[in-house]
């Protein structure tokens, strides 16, 4: 499955963006994630859905803030993010994979990833 994130951009602080990844070849595995890497640091887990049944799962830092949800007509997974913080800056990197509810948070359980789309918060 190869996927295409876009949707990111400059925005200041208390802002919000939507992120998309749509996916083609084929639908989306058993979990649609979303990681981030901001400059000079190692990539983090934002959120994760399950694709069938919705299950979700965040990050605290963003808890409250994102919504991850899922459009199955679409083959799309998006990242709702309201209440954004310079610290939010980072390229957003949406990915999927056969992961399991204990292992959704960590990078290794996904096998395909999208190209990766700027987020900027301006202070």
């Amino acid at each position: 499955v190869q996927l295409q994130a876009y949707g990111g951009g400059l925005v200041q602080a208390g802002g919000s963006l939507r992120l998309s990844c749509a996916a083609s070849g084929r639908t989306f595995r058993r979990y649609a994630s979303w990681f981030r890497q901001a400059p000079g640091k190692e990539r983090e887990f934002v959120a994760a859905i399950r694709w069938n049944g919705g299950t979700t799962n965040y990050a605290e830092r963003v808890k409250g803030r994102f919504t991850i949800y899922r459009d199955n007509a679409r083959n799309s997974a998006y990242l709702q993010m309201n209440s954004l913080k310079p610290e939010d800056t980072a390229v957003y990197y949406c990915a999927t994979g056969d992961a399991i509810s204990s292992s959704s948070h960590y990078a290794e359980s996904y096998t395909s990833w999208g190209q990766g789309t700027l987020v900027t918060v301006s202070s």
